[in-house]
């Protein structure tokens, strides 16, 4: 059976679409954007700030449905230009320290809301 997840520590979905779904064990959160759920604005001007936004959003989710990082399995990371990598790498190190879960990250035409790094999420226990 399927469980909605959501919480007001991460920015509400601008969109037809959940937070978060939990299923037989497995959560899967919705793309988070670098929007500070207490303005609903974009936090961060540099791919550096916004990562550590987007990332920090992840965390509010998975902390609601009682998860960790260490429950991560997959990330996808959606960058405005590969250009941004680097950059993006040194701030998602911060967070996921070991036992790396898989990941796909590439460049987009664009974004929503002119972002700069959208990180989408899936955790399993």
């Amino acid at each position: 059976m399927k469980k909605v997840i959501a919480t007001t520590n991460a920015p509400a979905a601008i969109g037809p679409y959940s937070q978060a779904i939990e299923v037989n064990g497995t959560l899967y959160i919705s793309g988070q954007l670098p929007v500070n759920p207490a303005t609903g604005k974009i936090d961060g001007t540099t791919v550096t700030e916004q990562a550590q936004q987007s990332l920090k959003n992840v965390g509010a989710i998975l902390e609601a449905a009682g998860y960790t990082y260490d429950d991560v399995v997959k990330s996808t990371v959606y960058l405005a230009d590969m250009s941004y990598f680097a950059e993006m790498n040194e701030v998602y190190k911060t967070v996921y320290t070991k036992d790396f879960p898989a990941r796909s990250a590439f460049a987009v035409k664009a974004l929503p809301i002119g972002a700069l790094v959208e990180i989408e999420t899936i955790a399993a226990k």
